[in-house]
């Protein structure tokens, strides 16, 4: 029989005999981005920020992240929605939706700071002169972007602020009876950011409906701008700003 204190001293995450993934912090090398940011409609965004935080404008920004060599969590594919936001008037991006391929960052990010992670199948990849991203949930597609490739190089110096910029969740745990026993607001921090190469150019979005991933809750209604950006990172774990149960 396991002590106790034992138990105590060795709980990290679950299962204990094998969590799904270790302790921090963790470090993203050559993580690449391609982030559209348009424009969507004002009423439908004002449905999905959670208060206190504000949404300034009705902008979204739609990600696909390669990312292939995380500590801890390995190779893998995300893609999802973050809302820019106001904070106590700090700027920052909450996070909507996210939806990647790899089950320990599914577990990690959602337990430990509670990214609202779904399982799917998203790609990033060149496709001659052009990025692409893909989303497909199952086996329905339900996001394709596309962006023209390095079309012109921007400094780190012109995406540095968005990538140190603030980050919100909703982090939500039930009870084993059901009801909420965690409802907090969370705000995290990109760490130690080595911009490797940046660029923007035309591109495109086009959003599928689709009711268990609803990206298009939030449609395109004019693309705004487009970047691809190559960067290490450190995901630094997080804190409590807002506790809902309070």
């Amino acid at each position: 029989m396991i002590d106790p204190s034992d138990i105590r001293a060795r709980a990290f995450a679950m299962p204990f005999t094998s969590p799904a993934y270790p302790p921090g912090p963790y470090r993203f090398i050559d993580r690449e981005y391609m982030i559209i940011t348009y424009r969507t409609d004002p009423a439908a965004l004002a449905r999905m920020v959670p208060g206190p935080l504000e949404a300034p404008d009705a902008i979204v920004k739609f990600e696909f992240i390669r990312m292939p060599d995380s500590t801890g969590f390995g190779d893998y594919t995300e893609s999802g929605q973050v809302i820019p936001v106001r904070f106590n008037g700090a700027d920052g991006g909450y996070t909507h939706a996210m939806f990647l391929d790899d089950h320990p960052p599914i577990a990690g990010g959602r337990e430990l700071w509670g990214f609202p992670k779904k399982l799917a199948s998203p790609t990033l990849a060149v496709d001659h002169d052009t990025m692409v991203g893909t989303l497909d949930y199952g086996k329905v597609r339900v996001a394709t972007a596309t962006m023209g490739y390095k079309h012109k190089a921007l400094s780190a110096e012109a995406v540095l602020p968005s990538m140190l910029a603030p980050g919100f969740l909703l982090k939500i745990i039930p009870h084993v009876d059901g009801n909420t026993r965690i409802c907090e607001l969370v705000r995290f921090n990109l760490g130690d950011v080595v911009i490797k190469g940046a660029w923007t150019g035309p591109a495109a979005l086009e959003l599928h409906p689709h009711a268990l991933a609803p990206v298009a809750d939030l449609p395109v209604l004019e693309v705004l701008s487009a970047v691809h950006i190559i960067a290490d990172i450190t995901l630094n774990l997080g804190e409590v700003v807002h506790d809902y149960l309070a």
